[in-house]
């Protein structure tokens, strides 16, 4: 492997040196298949806490020790978003999101790697012994239809020759079949190319790579766009690729990837596949949904599987980090006077959309929340505040919401809008209603003035409670 290739066991050894607090590693035999993974998340997460957990000892699905750790929670701190990226942990807000965005605009073209020299092609399983029953595959919910694959799969454009990367549930059916639901996006879009020329269509599952693999993965580049070239750009490196073991050179995979799994969807065969617990936190049901055939089956040595908590903070912050920087691309393309964009973890970091600005003229808070919801059919509410306001914390937006919105006067509804289908509240198949509150000030008139405690004053008083810390003790 090359020396400077991000991989993930690159990225764990990072973190134990920079965020040793937030790398959990769980020694104890699991079996991820019978919710052992997501209890344990769960119950971390009632405590708030949310480490990476790695476990070292998970079941496969023959029920017998994996020859594969599971590492889950990857995303659930920005903290490791922004060291995936090259940041500090202190950069966190904002600035992993501009990371992101400066990243995502530019363009790098993936290198090829030989197979005999890509880490992931160390073993290869192909036929029957390409089974997915080797996994420590993880069932996240009490209604899921069964252990799930729930990591980005990668598909290659019929006409155009470009690869697109997806977030795309794939749950277990046969040792050499899953279930996959495609949502009527872009690689729902090419595989209606496949299904009119009444071809199978190649797939490849990343099951693990380095995490800013699938931040960049996550990216809100137009359709056309070759994702390899943005995952490079976003990851800070060219993407090292090499051939499929199925496809040959037809077909390139990540030749840093921990695990991958390729196959081919067939153009008329559906099979049942659901309930799956999906982001919005709330079930998407049972249906007849398109299948993958498993042809191969890649690894490298004492590699790991991945897996997202699906419906918390893991899934909401991976949705968040890269939708946020680019939506700020592109709304100061239209508001040059943006200051920060950002997806909370209460609207499952897609539905809703805080933005803040220097308004310069009235209209710009209307014209910055029209762009996020054009570029990102997520994005269903979005609140535009003032540049005093923090984003990040929601206290403060809903301060501003109380303080500076009229709701007949600063609240627009749009109707009859595309949504997407795995929001529950919708009534009609992906429509929605969507929502813009202007919670700035106005600039044509006076406006109560923010209190604040003068700078020099907190200052003082910081240096104050440090003495304190510092004076004697008698206990």
């Amino acid at each position: 492997m090359s020396e400077h290739a991000l991989s993930f066991s690159r990225f764990v050894e990072n973190l134990s040196q920079t965020l040793p607090e937030e790398l959990l590693s769980i020694n104890a035999p699991v079996d991820p298949s019978q919710f052992d993974a997501t209890g344990l998340l769960a119950a971390l997460e009632r405590q708030k806490s949310y480490p990476m957990v790695v476990f070292e000892k998970p079941a496969n699905l023959f029920g017998r020790p994996s020859d594969f750790l599971l590492a889950a929670n990857i995303f659930a701190s920005r903290k490791r978003c922004a060291v995936a990226l090259g940041l500090s942990p202190n950069d966190w807000r904002l600035e992993v999101s501009l990371r992101y965005a400066e990243r995502e605009r530019a363009r790098l073209q993936p290198s090829l790697v030989e197979r005999a020299a890509a880490p992931v092609c160390e073993h290869i399983y192909t036929g029957e012994q390409a089974d997915l029953r080797m996994f420590p595959m993880v069932r996240h919910h009490h209604m899921d239809g069964g252990p799930y694959i729930d990591m980005a799969v990668l598909v290659k454009d019929l006409d155009g020759g470009f690869y697109n990367a997806a977030f795309l549930r794939t749950m277990y059916q046969e040792p050499r079949q899953l279930g996959i639901y495609m949502s009527p996006r872009h690689s729902w879009f090419i595989h209606q190319k496949y299904v009119k020329a009444n071809l199978d269509m190649p797939v490849c599952l990343v099951v693990n790579h380095h995490p800013s693999f699938y931040l960049g993965a996550l990216n809100v580049a137009p359709f056309g766009e070759d994702d390899y070239q943005v995952i490079g750009s976003v990851m800070g490196q060219p993407l090292r690729l090499t051939p499929s073991t199925t496809w040959g050179a037809d077909f390139l995979i990540p030749a840093d990837a921990d695990v991958i799994v390729e196959g081919y969807v067939p153009p008329d065969k559906l099979e049942v596949e659901g309930p799956f617990g999906e982001f919005p936190g709330t079930y998407g049901p049972e249906v007849l949904k398109n299948i993958v055939r498993v042809t191969a089956i890649a690894h490298k040595k004492r590699a790991a599987c991945a897996d997202i908590f699906v419906g918390h903070v893991d899934n909401w912050i991976l949705g968040a980090v890269p939708k946020e920087g680019s939506l700020y691309n592109r709304i100061r393309g239209a508001v040059p006077s943006v200051q920060a964009v950002h997806l909370p973890n209460s609207g499952t970091g897609r539905f809703n959309c805080y933005i803040s600005l220097r308004k310069r003229v009235e209209g710009e808070s209307k014209q910055a929340a029209l762009v996020a919801m054009g570029e990102c059919d997520f994005v269903k509410n979005v609140i535009v505040v003032d540049d005093d306001i923090d984003v990040f914390n929601e206290e403060e937006v809903m301060w501003a919401l109380a303080t500076r919105v009229q709701a007949d006067q600063d609240v627009d509804i749009l109707k009859n809008v595309k949504g997407n289908n795995l929001d529950p509240s919708q009534t009609h198949d992906i429509l929605t209603a969507k929502m813009i509150i202007d919670a700035t000030k106005p600039v044509d008139r006076d406006f109560a003035e923010r209190i604040k405690v003068p700078e020099e004053a907190i200052l003082r008083g910081i240096r104050l409670l440090e003495q304190l810390d510092r004076g004697p003790r008698h206990d």
